[in-house]
């Protein structure tokens, strides 16, 4: 099973891919991380992400680009967060795809579907804004969306989280049941 993940920053979009993840089962859990950490605010985001996951069982691996180098135990549950971090470096990173970004990611996730019983893919809604952007930018908006739109055509489950709230755009198999996670975290906090 894929599902992709998405909702503007701060929507709550990783905790619920989280929450995805768990009720998945209890199969070895991935946490692929792609935030290259080069100043001090992405150190902290990344410190955070670390302690939400903590105690949930997620062996991390960093890849910042190469995803397609990846390896993961067969039929783990996998948790990529983010793609809009992975875009960014493969246009950017020195050893990145530069203007083979979209071919580069999408080969990456195909090595994943092949390799892991179910993926968790979060991204980043960015395209709503009503200001115009121009040069790399631009290019960056264009290859992040024409992923989004692969990822999403693949996707058994296409899940915007809005303020929190699961918003269902796609949804193939039955809704996961997140009751028992709920009543887990309600009684740790």
């Amino acid at each position: 099973m894929m599902i992709l993940v998405t909702g503007g920053s701060g929507s709550g979009k990783s905790a619920f891919a989280e929450d995805c993840v768990l009720a998945l089962g209890e199969k070895k859990r991935i946490y692929i991380a792609t935030m290259f950490p080069f100043d001090e605010e992405s150190k902290k985001r990344v410190a955070r992400h670390r302690n939400m996951r903590s105690g949930k069982g997620f062996e991390t691996v960093e890849c910042y680009t190469g995803l397609q180098n990846v390896k993961v135990p067969e039929q783990s549950t996998v948790l990529l967060e983010c793609m809009s971090n992975l875009v960014a470096n493969e246009m950017f990173q020195k050893d990145g795809a530069g203007e083979n970004t979209v071919e580069a990611v999408l080969e990456g996730i195909r090595s994943l579907c092949r390799q892991a019983g179910d993926i968790v893919i979060v991204t980043n809604e960015i395209f709503s804004e009503a200001v115009v952007y121009e040069g790399e930018t631009e290019t960056y908006q264009k290859y992040l969306g024409l992923i989004n739109q692969k990822l999403a055509r693949l996707a058994d489950q296409v899940v915007e989280v809005v303020y929190g709230i699961p918003v269902y755009h796609k949804q193939e198999l039955p809704l996961l049941d997140f009751s028992e996670i709920h009543k887990i975290r309600e009684e740790l906090s």
